[in-house]
Formats: structure tokens, C-alpha cells, sequence
């Protein structure tokens, strides 16, 4: 199965407010594995970048003033997402935004993420195996001993490649080398 690990910034918390995408962040797992697939970008948001969204990322106005609009990478984004199952940690949060982008391009498809692909959502997933505790990313690091010490800021690929190694720890890790044990005959 194919699987897509997908993270974004933003430029505030809200894209009903009319905050943006300024970076989004993709790896591949393709039968519990993680491959060598990815998609990053930055996108130029049209809008400043909230102080506080600036303290989580650190992406400045400066440096996303050259960058290309949503509407310049949608299909290729698109057509790395399409027919995969998406893994991202607070889904509503990531897909809101994306649904928010395709809206605003007026196009008559994808009009909604789930067009392209199925979403499982880590949080949710967390809370079930892990009720009554922390779920956030960190939090979720530490238990399943990922190392996330490099990771100062938030960055859309640098969480996806540590949510790709909380989910499979959470799910049951890798998958074998395809080695079955059979039961000896008598």
C-alpha cells in the first residue's frame, strides 16, 4: 500500500481567517517502507506570515517573496498524492488548508483533498492507543524513542520524516523481510 506522510506550514492557524500554505512537506511509505520519494516545497502566501506562526517555523516573508503560488504546483502535487492514503498528525488542520487552496484556485478538480486520496489521521490514531496522554508530536517522539533532537523549529518535511517514524512504531514498526515461519510437519 501506498502511503503519503504529509505535513504543511502556515502562515496563522486559521484559513478561514484567509491564512495560507507556505510550505508543504511529503514522504512516501510504500509497503511499510520508507522510500526515497519525497515533495517539498515553499509557496509564496500573497500575505504575511503571522508573528506567531513565525516563532513556530521561522519562515520568513523575505524568503518566500520568490517562491511559487499553490496554483503553480497543484498538479504536481496533486499527481504525487493522487491514490494514496495520507498520514498526517491533525488532519483537519492540513486538509482544511488544502481544501482551502484548491477552493480559492476556482478549478473544477480536486476541489477537496479527498478527491485524491484517503486520509488517516495520527492524533486520532494516538489518542486510541495512548488514551489520556499527550499526543503531540513530540510527546509521541519521546515514547517511541524517535530521535527528534534536531529539530528546533517546525519544518513541514523535517515533521514529515519524523511522523513516518512515529507511525510506523505505532502501527508495529517496518515490515519483515517477507521471512514466514512455518509450523514443523510431523
Amino acid at each position: 500500500m501506498r502511503q503519503i506522510v504529509l505535513d504543511t506550514e502556515t502562515t496563522g492557524l486559521e484559513h478561514a481567517d484567509g491564512h495560507r500554505i507556505i510550505e508543504i512537506g511529503c514522504l512516501e511509505i510504500n509497503d511499510r517502507r520508507i522510500t526515497d520519494r519525497h515533495y517539498h516545497v515553499y509557496l509564496n502566501p500573497d500575505r504575511e506570515v503571522e508573528s506567531g506562526a513565525l516563532q513556530v517555523h521561522g519562515i520568513t516573508d523575505e524568503f518566500l517573496a520568490d517562491k511559487p503560488r499553490f496554483g503553480d504546483i497543484v498538479d504536481e502535487l496533486v499527481d504525487f498524492l493522487r491514490d494514496s492514503e495520507l498520514i498526517i498528525h491533525n488532519a483537519p488542520f492540513d486538509v482544511g488548508f488544502l481544501d482551502a487552496e484548491l477552493t480559492r484556485l476556482q478549478r473544477p478538480e480536486p476541489v477537496r483533498i479527498a478527491d485524491v486520496a484517503s486520509v488517516v489521521d495520527t492524533v486520532v490514531l494516538a489518542r486510541e492507543l495512548h488514551p489520556g496522554q499527550r499526543v503531540s508530536l513530540d510527546a509521541l517522539c519521546k515514547r517511541y524513542e524517535v530521535d527528534n533532537s534536531g529539530r528546533d523549529l517546525h519544518g513541514a518535511l523535517l515533521d514529515a520524516e519524523l511522523l513516518a517514524e512515529v507511525y510506523l512504531a505505532m502501527t508495529g514498526g517496518q515490515v519483515d523481510l517477507g521471512l514466514e515461519l512455518q509450523a514443523p510437519t510431523s
